[in-house]
């Protein structure tokens, strides 16, 4: 039996090679993530020490306290230390070369002056030895056509940017402190000075040779006292390890949730496939019993046909995972996302997907070859039996229509319930709803989107729809393939739509004005507001600032702006916003029986209530509609220390928006870590983020998707093999080699059509369920249906599926007539 298997399957390997395909797919997804996330894992153990490759010890504050610059005097001064030094790592601007802020997270880090603890990779020049030299990454340096010994104007929150001269670059691409955006270092007190921090985040340590690490630990425990902890080098190294690896674990996490994804649907593949090949050697099986072969052989025969096949597709699906790797890391730096280390592939990652390849292909063939032993040998020697057309049994119907109706209800009641977990939980019990219910529901698709082409086509079409649905299990099985994978993407394309969509109402909400200026990666310069507003060329300028006393939240808000972003005033007149004037929004005024011209304390303070307002610009700490808006005067009167991260502006009356904005950008100059955008821009930034994730999202559901192509174009093909002499005969009485290509592709494009349908239909239900859960929570989402994407995504589907029907068909008509009309 086994002799007669391998035989087999070398007689058969070319039907059997678009089945393998799926599994090398598949197999070259898992691969190909293990080696890009073990590279990546690599690089993070080989740079997890790279600035602490001389240090001895480490001195942390046991808080989150910073630590005293005289506390680096004292550790200096102790016996057996050869060089201490404080380090603070924090975020700053960089003015380019061409006066404007050079856009990306900044880096600040402050730089040990002592040789002893030095333990950068220096490009070119040198590490700062004093006050006002400053050193760059190479990229920056590189990217700005800055030269050593240039003046490079550094900010920070502290105030207005300062003046350093570069003396040198540095190399830290694929450590912690690389960030995408520029890095600039320091000595110590020029750190402090441009942060305005009041001491250093930790204090490296270098022992004198010959000193017992252990025993100088133990003498500084106790100059630094009980608030400060020592660390060793190794614990240093080992969190420093940790930290690195923490979030590429929950990036693992993702792409493995992608990887699960196009395996269910290779395994969706493989199925079908097997189901088909087996029905087809239906009679060979029975003259296999008849002449003694027992259903345990028969059985294991198959089994073992599906092992070496998963073994063969699996060993290339590694070799295949390794250009795979390399193209995860080429989109990646597409993205602009940090990426360190090479690719690693390692003995584990090869014999994974070896097994996990096999594996599925063995389970997979699991059912098919037991339904294809039940067969009685008298009974499989009839016509009847080569070509099964049963439909699925009424407990599998009436169970899916049940798991159906409550993914539906899930998806439905989510937001009412205001449960995430129901809305993935509803996505899942639709999915299987559409599987089990699938011999129903495809067939009967498949009809009413066939009823064109038998309007068009007439008999043709005819033909193509009854061969679709003549076998409902198999042509449900090949669509819900697609499902997954369409699903899927349809999901993240209508909700990553919504959410910008909802992301562009909250800023028409929030802003009301031409121009805003934004901090980067931290808040606004305490200055920088009062610099803008006394230039002539602008009207309005006004910080947003906001706190939160006693689950109230406080907003600073200007007069001129406020009518601007209300959605509606209850009572009141919301323009006599002022001093001792504030607007209370409804669900505070209900809750404390305010109402206009009621007394309301601040701080100490007292105001009236000018206008019981409502808006739709969501909470920020406090409970939903608690909200108190103030003039900026009393704001800063009352939390003069609390900054915002955007400033409004708008050119005063007469001033185009050219001298407009050339006014702020030379306040501007002046502050690096502030960057001016229209509206436009600043919601084009705000939804950049949606953008990156969705083409990353989509890039890796690909896979998913052509996999299930593959699964078209595998049951077309073996569906050619099983209706030989059908196809013989439909030529022998007149049907033309076109017409017979017209059959095929019809056919393949209505399985395509339905899957994909089917697919966007569930992507939009889950993004319309996840879309009123957030607007629930608060917030101005609904659904908003990318009809363009969506299109796309059929329309892609369809044709791929139509070029898949081409091999098929020049299958079904290489053979002569004459001969296929002799087929057994």
């Amino acid at each position: 039996m086994i002799r007669l298997t391998l035989r087999s399957l070398r007689a058969e390997a070319l039907r059997m090679l678009l089945s393998a395909l799926a599994v090398v797919l598949g197999v070259a997804f898992v691969a190909g993530t293990m080696m890009f996330v073990d590279g990546m894992r690599a690089g993070a153990y080989a740079r997890a020490g790279t600035f602490d490759r001389h240090t001895d010890l480490g001195v942390y504050s046991a808080g989150r306290e910073l630590l005293p610059p005289t506390l680096v005097d004292e550790v200096r001064a102790v016996d057996g230390v050869a060089a201490a030094a404080g380090e603070l790592t924090n975020t700053a601007g960089l003015l380019g070369a061409d006066g404007r802020p050079v856009l990306g997270f900044t880096t600040l880090v402050a730089i040990p002056t002592e040789n002893a603890l030095r333990s950068y990779d220096v490009v070119a020049g040198r590490l700062p030895d004093r006050a006002g030299e400053v050193v760059l990454d190479a990229p920056t340096v590189a990217d700005e056509g800055f030269a050593l010994g240039a003046v490079i104007r550094v900010g920070a929150t502290g105030g207005a940017a300062r003046s350093y001269t570069l003396v040198g670059t540095v190399d830290v691409a694929g450590t912690a402190r690389d960030v995408g955006g520029p890095f600039v270092g320091l000595v110590g007190p020029d750190a402090l000075a441009l942060t305005g921090e009041r001491g250093y985040g930790r204090i490296m340590v270098a022992a004198r040779p010959g000193v017992s690490v252990a025993a100088l630990a133990g003498e500084l425990r106790a100059v630094a006292g009980g608030e400060f902890t020592v660390k060793s080098r190794q614990q240093i190294l080992d969190e420093a390890v940790e930290d690195a690896v923490r979030n590429l674990g929950m990036f693992q996490m993702l792409l493995l949730i992608f990887v699960g994804v196009a395996m269910v649907v290779a395994g969706f593949v493989i199925a079908n496939t097997f189901a088909i090949v087996l029905a087809q050697r239906t009679r060979r099986t029975a003259l296999l019993r008849l002449i003694g072969a027992t259903r345990g052989q028969v059985f294991w025969a198959a089994l073992l046909e599906s092992a070496v096949l998963g073994l063969v597709a699996s060993a290339l699906g590694v070799l295949l995972g390794v250009a795979l790797a390399g193209g995860i890391r080429l989109l990646m730096s597409r993205l602009d996302v940090p990426v360190s280390g090479g690719l690693t592939v390692t003995g584990t990652t090869a014999l994974t997907g070896l097994l996990l390849g096999t594996a599925l292909t063995v389970g997979a063939a699991l059912l098919p070859a037991w339904r294809g032993t039940r067969v009685a040998p008298v009974a499989a020697l009839t016509d009847a039996a080569v070509q099964p057309s049963r439909g699925a049994g009424r407990v599998r119907l009436a169970f899916g229509a049940l798991v159906l109706a409550g993914g539906v209800a899930a998806l439905v009641g989510a937001a009412s319930v205001g449960q995430v977990l129901l809305v993935a939980v509803g996505g899942v019990l639709t999915f299987f709803g559409i599987v089990l219910f699938g011999p129903v529901l495809v067939p009967a698709l498949a009809r009413v989107f066939g009823w064109p082409a038998r309007r068009v086509l007439g008999t043709i079409g005819e033909l193509a729809v009854a061969n679709t649905v003549r076998n409902p299990r198999r042509v449900a099985a090949t669509a819900t393939a697609l499902v997954i994978g369409i699903g899927l993407v349809s999901a993240f394309a209508v909700g990553g739509r919504s959410t910008k969509d909802g992301i562009e109402r909250s800023v028409d909400a929030q802003i009301g004005t031409d121009f805003v200026v934004v901090g980067i990666g931290q808040n606004l310069p305490a200055a920088l507001a009062g610099e803008l507003a006394a230039r002539p060329e602008l009207g309005v300028v006004h910080e947003q600032r906001s706190t939160v006393v006693a689950d109230v939240e406080i907003r600073a808000a200007d007069p001129a702006l406020v009518a601007r972003t209300l959605r509606g005033v209850l009572a009141g007149d919301a323009d006599r916003v002022g001093p001792g004037q504030v607007l209370v929004h409804r669900e505070l005024a209900q809750a404390r029986g305010w109402q206009v011209g009621s007394p309301v304390t601040v701080g100490g303070r007292s105001f009236r209530v000018a206008a019981v307002v409502t808006d739709d610009t969501p909470g920020n700490g406090a409970p939903a509609g608690h909200v108190i808006d103030m003039a900026d005067a009393d704001f800063t009167a009352l939390f003069p220390g609390q900054r915002g991260v955007l400033a409004e502006i708008d050119p005063a009356a007469g001033v185009s928006a050219e001298r407009a904005r050339d006014a702020i950008e030379a306040v501007l100059g002046s502050y690096p870590t502030a960057n001016l955008m229209d509206q436009g821009a600043y919601k084009k930034m705000l939804t950049g983020t949606v953008d990156m994730m969705l083409a990353l999202v989509t890039a890796l559901l690909g896979l998913a998707v052509v996999i299930a192509l593959v699964g078209v174009a595998n049951t077309l093909s073996l569906s050619v093999v099983e209706r030989t002499r059908e196809n013989a005969v439909l030529r022998a009485v007149g049907l033309t080699r076109g017409r017979m290509r017209a059959v095929l592709a019809v056919e393949a494009g209505l399985m395509a059509l339905v899957g994909a349908v089917l697919g966007v239909g569930l992507g939009t239900g889950v993004s319309a369920s996840a879309m009123a859960l957030l607007a629930r929570i608060g917030g101005d989402f609904h659904v908003v249906l990318p009809f363009g994407q969506l299109g796309l995504i059929l329309g892609v589907a369809v044709l791929a599926a139509l070029l898949a029907s081409v091999l098929p068909a020049r299958r079904a008509l290489s053979r002569p007539v004459v001969e296929a009309l002799a087929d057994q």
